[in-house]
């Protein structure tokens, strides 16, 4: 098994803000105002900080996970959740942030980890033709290796349809499957119970087995 290699380009469909030249690190993006501040603007209803928090983050997911690419080995995969909390880590004061603003960056940097993930995979697949000729459970497609990336291509246009259909249990899966998040966390972040959440991630898995199944034997 192959792992991925190259570079991670800017995706189209991202919030406008994310269109100019993407950087391998944050530092011209630590002047004010701070993330936290961004954070906290946005989770008052402050629609207008969006572009600039999720470049943010995007930015910083993209290095980190250029990083570990670099010196992956054969089998090996991208582990999202240390990703999405490394990032946090990087980009939130600790000694400032709230469980809630935890909570909202965990959400918010799912989201951009996804497109991070789903753009590299585009780039592997059109470079290598092919992919699975099966649907594959949600639980079996890796991040990272050559082979999956075609399945991780159908997974995320999957869920575009299950989003249209369902936005929560979207929401679910991109906060399960791309930020890795736990159900406390993904509750926390939601405002659900855990055990709603636990319904709602058994219900994704199903859909978007039985879509991605349909798809594949089109």
């Amino acid at each position: 098994m192959r792992c991925f290699a190259g570079r991670l380009a800017v995706p189209s469909g991202m919030p406008s803000g994310l269109h100019g030249p993407a950087t391998g690190h944050l530092a011209s993006m630590a002047s004010h105002p701070d993330t936290l501040s961004l954070l906290r603007a946005r989770r008052s209803g402050d629609e207008s900080v969006v572009d600039a928090l999720f470049a943010r983050m995007y930015g910083e997911l993209r290095a980190i996970a250029h990083q570990r690419l670099r010196t992956f080995r054969p089998g090996d995969t991208l582990n999202t959740t240390a990703l999405v909390h490394e990032a946090y880590v990087k980009l939130v004061d600790q000694g400032r942030a709230d469980p809630q603003d935890r909570a909202h960056f965990l959400a918010l940097a799912s989201r951009a980890m996804r497109f991070v993930l789903v753009d590299h995979a585009r780039a592997r697949t059109a470079a290598k033709r092919g992919g699975s000729d099966h649907a594959v459970p949600l639980d079996d497609i890796q991040i990272a290796a050559d082979e999956r990336a075609h399945d991780l291509v159908q997974l995320d246009e999957a869920l575009r349809r299950l989003a249209e259909g369902d936005a929560r249990l979207a929401e679910v899966v991109e906060l399960r499957f791309f930020g890795g998040l736990g159900h406390d966390e993904i509750a926390a972040a939601t405002g659900r119970s855990v055990p709603t959440v636990k319904r709602d991630w058994t219900r994704a898995r199903a859909w978007l087995y039985r879509e991605m199944q349909a798809v594949s034997e089109q």
